[in-house]
């Protein structure tokens, strides 16, 4: 597995790619306080088929913590990451904040997204804000990121709701049934706004490619073209 550094343009991102390097590129973007180990186990199996890149979000783990965050600089980021890496076209997988960056990216640069995988995504709806108390210790990623991300959260921009609709990719969204904090009902919607969207649910709560990786990958692979082996 390699590790880089990728200048993006305003921070420097730490990526891990691993596969064969010929294969068609698939980009995983992990949550709010994780890193890119968060996917060890998925990725490993992700790789037999396609190159693998999975980085570290602005503010977490070994890249950049410049103390200036919002889902749109992630954004920007994955954009600045691909253009360093001179990929044109990927698959994006996104785990919750990493769904909202990917789909937010998928908007803004649909040719650039081959398909999508959002599981437990938070959909734009506005909700309560909630401010979140820190843990204890030292932390692998900056307790910043917290509050720019819940305070987006809970009030996003109507552009983000409206912007679904601008998405070509075939998108799959993947909902963790009654035990998850989001609600249920919004992601449903969420999948009939995007335009080739289709929802799975798969009854394990928030965390469901570490709580059932075997149903996830099964689910990612049975949804990409030449996933299955």
């Amino acid at each position: 597995m390699e590790l880089r550094l990728i200048n993006t343009g305003e921070v420097r991102l730490a990526c891990r790619a691993l596969g064969d390097p010929d294969g068609p590129p698939m980009v995983l973007l992990h949550a709010l306080g994780e890193t890119s180990k968060d996917w060890n186990a998925i990725a490993e199996e992700f790789a037999r088929r396609w190159r693998v890149y999975v980085p570290d979000l602005r503010g977490h783990g070994r890249s950049d913590w410049p103390g200036r965050y919002s889902f749109e600089l992630m954004r920007d980021d994955v954009s600045g990451l691909l253009n360093a890496l001179r990929l044109e076209r990927v698959t994006l997988v996104g785990h919750s904040m990493g769904g909202v960056v990917a789909h937010l990216f998928a908007q803004a640069h649909p040719q650039r997204v081959e398909r999508m995988v959002l599981e437990e995504v938070p959909a734009p709806h506005p909700r309560e804000h909630k401010e979140a108390e820190r843990p204890d210790g030292e932390l692998d990623f900056d307790w910043d990121v917290v509050a720019a991300v819940h305070a987006e959260l809970a009030d996003p921009p109507q552009r983000w709701r409206t912007g679904l609709a601008a998405i070509t990719a075939p998108t799959l969204v993947i909902a963790g049934g009654s035990r998850s904090h989001l609600p249920q009902d919004q992601l449903a919607q969420m999948a009939r706004l995007i335009p080739d969207g289709r929802l799975l649910t798969i009854p394990c709560g928030h965390l469901v490619h570490a709580e059932r990786p075997e149903d996830f990958t099964a689910a990612v692979l049975g949804f990409l073209p030449g996933g299955r082996r």
